[in-house]
């Protein structure tokens, strides 16, 4: 039988006697966070590149030697798996004369990278092995030439990055422990990336993250029919820190959610991973949606679908059963992705508007005015976790797997 989420014996999140909205207030926020590049090279500096980013699903890089390149907000990264299994991760930059050392959008498994220039070539480590002509420079100068490393984990079957290097918190201590033990219920580490799709926005990543932080805009833009609307409305919101989870109950499920409370099978959950990774899951499969900030109003939007292989010793036929129906809700939700980049679209014609001033964010679209405010403490030096009192130590250890199903 293929895996089937539950709740177990984690914290209830959603039913009677559960405050299902956090009091946040309404929230404004001006047009100019969406499309001013200052801001925007703020939230680089101060937001992105001391956050824990998706990089790459690990089974893209399964082998030792395997790599892929990683791209946004000006930086390329390499990511690659070490001979003992760990990944590691440095910036892709040849440190002769600051060539790439492989374009973007790539992947590969060798044991060098050899620099388009001069041939200078480095190992899948970022360790400078090769100079050609190398009697030409200082030998103590050339020893220091190796791209600057970069923090990176594993967890959900996902490598993560953090720009920050030794300096990161661990990755665990980052996603913190009520997401990691909800979103963990779903088993996404033993789960099959079944497609990747990327597309190129013409709007600001945090409009991305807004659209995936509500199910307000749902009834309309999506025509869902009026049972959703009537259930969305007991849509329950949590927030944890920086980070947040939504759970909208299934329609067809209401009577086996009130009579359990088990919201990993009878809703849609959602989990925030600030500043950038929405999890979209449903009791079959699940949705990252990944909106990587290229310019103030440019994103690359990467969307990655995770299903559940067969359990072994199952039929195909009894897989089938699994499988057609994830396929069939799969190709609904790629229409409901075609009408988000629509609505993308729309927003980018008035980006320049003058009446285009702000945006308001109402009671049951608490993520969203929670999310800008930790934006806007990080943009004034403050950080995404000591604003709630969680900041994990600095340079700690890399998160082990025993330490990934903790709770408090």
């Amino acid at each position: 039988m293929v895996f089937r989420p539950s709740r177990g014996d984690a914290p209830a999140r959603i039913g009677a006697g559960i405050v299902g909205t956090p009091r946040v207030s309404n929230g404004v926020v001006s047009a100019d966070v969406y499309t001013d590049p200052l801001r925007y090279e703020l939230e680089v500096e101060n937001v992105i590149r001391k956050s824990w980013l998706i990089a790459a699903r690990s089974s893209e890089i399964a082998n030792t030697n395997d790599w892929v390149v990683y791209e946004g907000h000006g930086d390329t990264v390499v990511v690659s798996r070490q001979p003992d299994g760990t990944v590691s991760a440095f910036h892709n930059v040849c440190q002769h004369r600051g060539v790439r050392l492989t374009q973007g959008e790539t992947s590969g498994c060798s044991r060098r990278l050899t620099c388009p220039y001069h041939g200078w070539v480095y190992d899948t480590t970022g360790e400078l092995v090769g100079v050609p002509e190398r009697e030409e420079f200082d030998d103590t100068l050339l020893a220091a030439q190796r791209p600057p490393s970069i923090a990176a984990d594993e967890w959900g079957g996902f490598v993560w990055i953090n720009m920050a290097g030794e300096m990161a918190p661990s990755l665990i201590d980052w996603i913190g422990p009520d997401v990691s033990v909800d979103l963990g219920r779903f088993a996404p580490e033993n789960m099959i990336l079944h497609d990747k799709q990327v597309f190129d926005l013409d709007v600001n990543y945090k409009a991305v993250v807004d659209a995936f932080n509500e199910v307000y805009h749902a009834t309309h833009l999506h025509h869902t029919p009026p049972a959703f609307t009537k259930a969305q409305r007991d849509t329950a919101y949590h927030l944890s820190g920086p980070h947040s989870m939504m759970f909208v109950p299934r329609p067809d499920m209401l009577d086996k959610l009130a009579e359990t409370g088990d919201h990993q099978k009878y809703t849609i959950c959602h989990y925030v991973v600030f500043p950038n990774v929405v999890f979209n899951n449903n009791p079959d499969q699940i949705q990252i949606f990944n909106p990587i900030p290229l310019g103030p109003e440019k994103t690359r939007f990467v969307l990655w679908e995770l299903i559940y292989g067969p359990d072994e010793g199952e039929s195909d036929e009894q897989y089938r059963t699994y499988y057609e129906p994830t396929m069939a809700r799969w190709e609904h939700l790629q229409g409901v992705i075609a009408e988000d980049r629509f609505m993308f679209a729309e927003l980018a014609a008035t980006k320049h508007s003058m009446g285009y001033r702000q945006n308001l964010f109402g009671n049951k679209e608490c993520k969203p005015t929670e999310y800008h405010r930790t934006m806007d403490h990080c943009v004034q030096g403050g950080s995404a976790m000591d604003r709630y009192g969680q900041e994990p130590p600095r340079g700690a250890s890399p998160s082990s797997a025993d330490e990934q199903g903790t709770t408090r």
